[in-house]
């Protein structure tokens, strides 16, 4: 029997997902999507297949706020298992070295942690979504080529030891550490680079991602919450997980404007101001607090809109 074709709509709104292990983001994204009957949809910063935890989905006008969301700064916790290398620094990959774990101690673990906390110089997997000419690195790693990565620097602002138990009680030897990182920055590479700090090699064995700014405490939806509310409750109450774009928007400065000059914005004329601040993009915000989009302030203080959301534009005259 041919299943129902599913006829999609209208929404906006953020969804704070709960990725499940084994789905790539874009299957997850995919997943939602078609719970929500979203027209449009995109996630904001991947998760591997092996990864688990917050994955914000922005639908409809949501999607213009989603590169702020993908630059922003995030923390996991992850586990890294000593004394085994692999070609993509996690459990997924295949094997490349074994090596003996030396006795470390927590004072030695922390101080090659402090060596890679800050900003560094990071090499990305040769297994990530990164392009070179127009094709993700690892279509090429897939295919047996030789891929040399150039190092480029990242900001780590904590890379701690929360737990040694396995690896000085003689266990496992694995590590669990929370990272807190800002854009582009790899847990893989970093977990990489310390068991090399170390001496002996190392491997994402499991990672999470706890939470994005401007989502510090997320309330985060599994798939199967999700598909039992749509199967209990419907698809208003399903609607209820969602939340309003201007959640999304807390990343940025904001700056309020009146009923006559958001209509000004919405024709795409500028404001004199002057305005803060200044030579940054902003959160625009009508008088009531509702987004209207964003916009850009120069090193004038003069602010112009740089993407305005459809309610925006098709605002009344005052």
């Amino acid at each position: 029997m041919t299943p129902a074709r599913i006829v999609f709509r209208k929404l906006d709104g953020i969804l704070l997902l709960d990725k499940p292990q084994g789905l790539s983001s874009n299957q997850a994204l995919q997943r939602v999507r078609r719970l929500f009957r979203a027209e449009k949809g995109g996630h904001t910063g991947s998760l591997d297949p092996l990864a688990t935890g917050l994955l914000p989905v922005c639908f409809g006008e949501a999607t213009k706020i989603a590169g702020g969301l993908l630059g922003a700064r995030k923390a996991y916790e992850t586990a890294a298992r000593l004394g085994i290398t692999t070609d993509s620094d996690d459990a997924d990959g295949q094997v490349l070295r074994e090596r003996p774990v030396p006795a470390l101690t927590v004072d030695r673990i922390d101080a090659a942690l402090g060596q890679l906390t800050g900003r560094i110089a990071q090499k990305p997997p040769i297994y990530s979504a990164l392009k070179r000419g127009g094709e993700p690195l690892y279509a090429r790693a897939r295919r047996g080529e030789i891929i040399e990565v150039e190092a480029r620097e990242v900001d780590v602002h904590a890379f701690d030891l929360l737990n040694a138990a396995d690896l000085l009680d003689a266990g496992t030897p694995q590590l669990r550490l929370h990272v807190e990182c800002g854009s582009g920055t790899y847990v893989r590479s970093l977990v990489r680079d310390l068991g090399e700090l170390l001496g002996c090699g190392a491997h994402v064995a499991a990672l999470r991602r706890l939470w994005v700014d401007p989502f510090r405490e997320p309330r985060m939806w599994t798939l199967d919450e999700l598909e039992r509310l749509l199967e209990q409750a419907g698809e208003r109450v399903l609607d209820a997980c969602l939340l309003p774009v201007e959640a999304g928007m807390a990343s940025w400065p904001c700056v309020r404007v009146n009923a006559a000059q958001a209509q000004r914005l919405a024709h795409g004329q500028g404001l004199h101001g002057p305005y803060q601040p200044r030579q940054r993009q902003v959160a625009l915000l009508d008088e009531r607090g509702r987004g209207l989009g964003l916009g850009e302030v120069n090193a004038e203080g003069a602010l112009r809109p740089s993407r305005l959301f459809t309610w925006a534009v098709g605002a009344p005259a005052a």
